[in-house]
């Protein structure tokens, strides 16, 4: 899972997000079988750019079952292909991260670098989402990935460069029962820190759950207990696709920091039910501190509020 900021290097000083992320699930009810068509595994992957000049979100989606070349994640390393998608860390340099997404109205050519440790979430890389233990996963992260390549939208291509952040994550059982959905963030500091925050909300959008950490530029961590991390949509905006109510702008407050989340543009909802099945909302976002300073960009993910999510 890969969320970035990039700047054209040109005079014209473009400026984009960009999302790829590759998901792996297992089909339980065909693990016995032997025949090679037996869809074992399912991998799906969703890819979007924003056009900040041109307030726009472009994105696409692909699915297909494991095996036969056509898509492959590989258990042992960052190996992912799906069709003529592909993610994978570099033999040669293993620091270094290569996506190839080339799509019908956009495409992202990118190569990200670490310059920072793992960063492990939650116990020693072990992250509840849930009051129950098994409401879990293990999750890492690899923030302020230096970025360069290029970015093309409707045949124009774009000479980019900014800062990535890579999220890692698996997990048996993630969601409450009574969970609709959650809120992250993910934001890449200017000064290179990180920061992590996130809530499982119910129905009525009270916290189930809620976490995160907080990286300083000189490495010292600090992981969020529940309770400590608290979400107030500040401002809304409502989908004319699926006419849910997005918060666009929030106030998040943290043990490390009170931040205000404003989306950069509000319309970056991504309708993703060809594949894997969710409504959602994500895009490029500002992080602004308590002083009225924007102090860095990266991305914000909602759920839940389309429709119930179900994993």
């Amino acid at each position: 899972y890969i969320t970035g900021h990039a700047n054209s290097r040109a005079s014209d000083h473009r400026e984009f997000g960009f999302q790829l992320t590759f998901f792996r699930t297992r089909v339980d009810a065909t693990q016995t079988m032997q025949s090679k068509f037996a869809a074992q595994q399912l991998i799906f992957a969703h890819a979007a750019v924003t056009d900040v000049q041109g307030q726009k979100l472009w994105h696409d989606q692909r699915i297909a079952r494991a095996g036969f070349g056509v898509a492959v994640a590989s258990m042992e390393d960052t190996q992912l292909k799906l069709k003529d998608w592909t993610l994978q860390r570099g033999t040669v340099e293993p620091s270094r991260y290569i996506a190839s997404l080339p799509s019908h109205d956009f495409a992202l050519q990118l190569q990200m670098n670490e310059t920072q440790p793992l960063l492990l979430q939650g116990q020693h890389g072990l992250s509840r989402k849930g009051p129950e233990t098994r409401q879990a996963s293990y999750y890492y992260s690899q923030p302020q990935l230096n970025t360069r390549g290029k970015i093309t939208l409707q045949g124009q291509t774009f000479d980019v460069a900014g800062k990535a952040w890579l999220d890692h994550e698996w997990s048996e059982e993630l969601l409450h029962p009574d969970a609709q959905g959650w809120d992250w963030m993910g934001m890449n500091l200017d000064d290179g820190s990180a920061l992590t925050a996130f809530q499982l909300r119910t129905v009525n959008g009270n916290a189930i759950w809620d976490g995160g950490s907080f990286r300083s530029a000189k490495g010292e961590t600090t992981i969020f207990k529940r309770g400590e991390v608290t979400f107030k949509p500040l401002r809304r905006w409502t989908s004319p696709l699926t006419q849910a109510s997005y918060p666009v702008e929030w106030q998040v407050n943290t043990p490390t920091e009170t931040y205000r989340v404003n989306a950069v543009i509000d319309n970056q909802e991504l309708d993703s039910r060809a594949s894997t099945g969710a409504v959602y909302w994500e895009g490029l976002s500002e992080l602004v501190d308590s002083h009225g300073q924007r102090v860095g960009r990266g991305y914000l993910e909602m759920t839940g509020y389309a429709a119930a999510l179900r994993l």
